[in-house]
């Protein structure tokens, strides 16, 4: 799955890992994030994030 980065804060959400604090179990993709989902480190929303490539 792909990683994706807040183009705000330079968080990366990865897929594998998920977002426990959020709620949002490992393995979910990014595609499969609630709407109202926010970056966990400084609450922007999905669009602020793009596709990681590392």
């Amino acid at each position: 799955m792909k990683k994706w980065i807040c183009t705000a804060c330079d968080h990366i959400y990865d897929p594998a890992a998920g977002d426990a604090d959020g709620g949002i179990a490992p393995g979910t993709a990014f595609e499969d994030l609630p709407d109202d989902w926010v970056c966990p480190v400084c609450g922007v929303g999905k669009d602020m994030f793009e596709e990681y490539n590392d």
